[in-house]
């Protein structure tokens, strides 16, 4: 399926934009700023929930505001507002300076933003039929149909399905002259069977692992191709029977084929939190805790096998994080954070890329609404696949003499340094003789960062490259939301240490 080229929408692009961004930036320097920023925020959003096939709810909302940033005497001062109207945003702008001033006292260290080229542009996310142009009732109807195939399997006892669907549309204006309008559209389907023991007391689960994507709602019907809905429901029923019935793991130390569906999530934890400028140097470190890989060892830090290279990317299409421009009116830009398995960069906005001594951001600023205080947020951040030979999935699992494959994600844990770890998965196969024989249940793999990516003995090649990632990454207090994508291969690694879950509970 083609992806159509679109302009912003009508209904935003009639906002007075132009005006607010005038009224509030004239009165910014008017109040002493030495740098002015305006973003309207424009979040449209709807979640369809059904179980068993029936409509358990139906959610729409629509957020929309404008927030005014500035910097004065080297102090930032922020205020925002819901109603756009040029007065209000001057006055909004007034109210930044104002507590940039008093602010001022408090300030050690002087914010200098990197520069940027001034831009004036328009940018629109990649995706064939806007999921806002469908009909909820069409929409309710395909995920019917979905549950369906799901509950009419043996063995199925409930079915959930959900779809959340986002719109998110931003104008952005800075003194410097940066005039810039976006929109992007995300989506998330997902469907759950469940098979329940009465006598036991006891569950199981099994869901779609299709990723959350950059997508339109083609990727729901399956029009665009990208993922098998009707080989994955039909199959889903049989592997819940033979999980049901699966042995439970032998603990300790295994080699392991990771499927991307579940080494997304990995990726996600120890690599991409972990390379976050801000919790490197400790500046964000009251949610989920700073980085080990601190700015003292960028260029020495042996992140893992030299197989390893890891990139951030804003530029990825239909990637959660794609975007044309940052919330610093920063172009997008791909770039290099682990090469030949050692840390070489990091994921920056305008004030810490000049810490880090570099001219330029690459452009990781994000707010999830007008009210809140963009900050530094996570590009997508990507294990290459092999570019040297495109190894499958199966011949990395022929590989291997007594193992396991996973795919799939499910519960994780890592620490406040991003460098001790487990995970679990969706899905567990026993490999033996380099083929797989059945299922595993109870199964999660647990390493320190290092460790376990020091022991990558081969990713696949570009057939195996998936783009997973999730919704709901959170940040920052107050906290914020963002959604971020990662791209990987399937990959071995050797000696992993396998945890039983069962066990570990005490069951």
């Amino acid at each position: 399926m083609s992806i159509a080229t679109r302009d912003v929408d009508e209904q935003f692009r009639a906002l007075p934009l132009a005006q607010l961004a005038d009224a509030a930036l004239t009165a910014a320097r008017a109040a002493g700023a030495e740098h002015a920023d305006l973003r309207v925020h424009r979040l449209v959003t709807q979640s369809i929930r059904l179980r068993d096939g029936r409509v358990e709810s139906v959610t729409d909302a629509t957020d929309l505001g404008f927030a005014v940033r500035v910097i004065v005497d080297g102090t930032w001062g922020f205020a925002s507002h819901a109603e756009l109207s040029p007065a209000t945003a001057a006055e909004v702008a007034r109210r930044a300076v104002t507590v940039a001033t008093t602010l001022r006292a408090l300030n050690r260290e002087r914010v200098e933003l990197a520069d940027e080229p001034i831009h004036d542009a328009r940018w629109v996310s990649s995706y064939a039929v806007d999921p806002f142009d469908v009909p909820t009732p069409e929409k309710v109807a395909l995920l019917q149909d979905y549950s369906e195939r799901l509950s009419a399997a043996d063995g199925v006892d409930h079915v959930t399905a959900s779809v959340l669907q986002v719109k998110e549309q931003v104008f952005y204006a800075d003194t410097a002259g940066s005039s810039i309008t976006q929109q992007r559209v995300r989506l998330h389907p997902q469907l759950e069977a469940v098979t329940v023991d009465p006598s036991a007391g006891v569950f199981e689960t099994m869901r779609t692992l299709a990723a959350p994507a950059g997508r339109g709602w083609e990727y729901v019907t399956g029009a665009d191709g990208i993922w098998d809905w009707s080989g994955e429901l039909a199959r889903i029923p049989e592997w819940l029977t033979e999980k049901v019935k699966a042995p439970t793991v032998a603990p300790g130390p295994t080699d392991l084929v990771i499927d991307p569906t579940n080494l997304w999530l990995t990726i996600h934890e120890s690599i991409g939190h972990a390379t976050e400028y801000d919790r490197a140097i400790g500046y964000e470190s009251a949610y989920a805790g700073t980085s080990f890989a601190t700015p003292d060892q960028l260029g020495t830090l042996r992140y893992g096998t030299p197989i390893m290279h890891v990139t951030g990317d804003r530029t990825q299409e239909f990637g959660l994080a794609t975007t044309g421009y940052d919330d610093e009116g920063v172009a997008g830009q791909r770039w290099d954070l682990i090469r030949d398995g050692v840390l070489v960069g990091y994921q920056l906005d305008r004030v810490f890329a000049p810490r880090l001594g570099l001219d330029r951001s690459n452009g990781c600023s994000y707010a999830d609404s007008a009210h809140h205080v963009p900050i530094q947020r996570m590009a997508n951040v990507s294990l290459q696949p092999d570019p040297a030979a495109d190894t499958s999935t199966a011949e990395l699992i022929s590989r291997v003499e007594d193992g396991i494959y996973i795919l799939g994600d499910k519960s994780w844990s890592i620490d406040m340094q991003r460098y001790n770890f487990q995970f679990t998965g969706q899905r567990f196969f026993r490999i033996r003789n380099g083929e797989l024989a059945g299922q595993l249940r109870d199964v999660a793999y647990q390493a320190t960062t290092t460790d376990f990516w020091g022991s990558m003995e081969a990713v696949g090649g570009p057939s195996t490259w998936v783009l997973g990632g999730a919704f709901n990454c959170g940040k920052a207090q107050p906290g914020q939301v963002a959604a971020v994508s990662h791209g990987c291969p399937s990959v071995l690694v050797r000696g992993v240490n396998i945890l039983n879950t069962r066990t570990e509970a005490g069951r």
